[in-house]
């Protein structure tokens, strides 16, 4: 059984790769990267995640990139609500936070090297609206090619694989992935913007993403919501 990093940010994404992660056969160790983010609600849902999963290690690094600034998921800035798929689509939302994955996939690579795992499994998505550029099959390419130059295991022939299963898939396929995997996504946390008491506001793009994904595949998304 080998090694294998998991980035678990605790949301839907992250829950499932780790379950198709662990349904390859590897010894999972989850890593959770507490950026700063208002959203600290994930970090606590990520614990959940972890726990149900039975990974073999969970850590959390702490990086402040509140320091950088320029995300409405970092800074003081709005969090954007009801807004239509078109809208979405449109730009790069407020909600990009600038070198985020960049800068947790450089953590997961020093963990795997440390742990001594031959695999990085990372949730990104392509298809919904988010329109992240650190979400790309292009980005994923790019540092799979830096991980062989940039790591002793990579200068001995043995780079690390970087796995990216749900980057083609729409919100529904990943749901019935992992609902096929058994993960259960009421312990999983999506929202910009929750409250106190970590609800998800079901306004900000990411719930409405995750609502309408549920509603698609013809099931009520068990996570806490404020006006849901």
């Amino acid at each position: 059984m080998s090694n294998a990093v998991i980035l678990l940010s605790g949301g839907l994404d992250s829950a499932t790769t780790l379950a198709i992660a662990r349904d390859q056969g590897h010894r999972t160790f989850a890593l959770t990267v507490d950026y700063g983010q208002r959203h600290a609600a994930e970090i606590r849902a990520a614990e959940r995640v972890a726990r149900a999963a039975g990974v073999t290690e969970h850590r959390t690094i702490t990086v402040d990139l509140r320091g950088l600034g320029g995300s409405a998921l970092t800074d003081a800035i709005y969090v954007p609500k009801d807004r239509d798929e078109t809208q979405m689509a449109a730009e790069i939302p407020v909600t990009y936070v600038p070198a985020r994955n960049t800068v947790m996939l450089a953590l997961a690579l020093g963990y795997a090297e440390v742990r001594d795992a031959e695999d990085i499994y990372v949730g990104v998505n392509a298809v919904d609206y988010s329109g992240y550029p650190d979400c790309r099959p292009e980005f994923i390419a790019a540092f799979q090619a830096m991980a062989a130059v940039a790591t002793k295991a990579g200068v001995e022939s043995r780079p690390v694989r970087i796995h990216a299963p749900l980057i083609h898939l729409t919100k529904e396929q990943i749901l019935r992935e992992g609902l096929a995997r058994g993960v259960d996504y009421g312990l999983t946390h999506s929202c910009y913007d929750p409250d106190a008491a970590g609800r998800a506001c079901g306004r900000c793009d990411s719930c409405q993403i995750r609502l309408s994904a549920f509603a698609r595949i013809g099931m009520a998304d068990p996570a806490p919501y404020q006006t849901c």
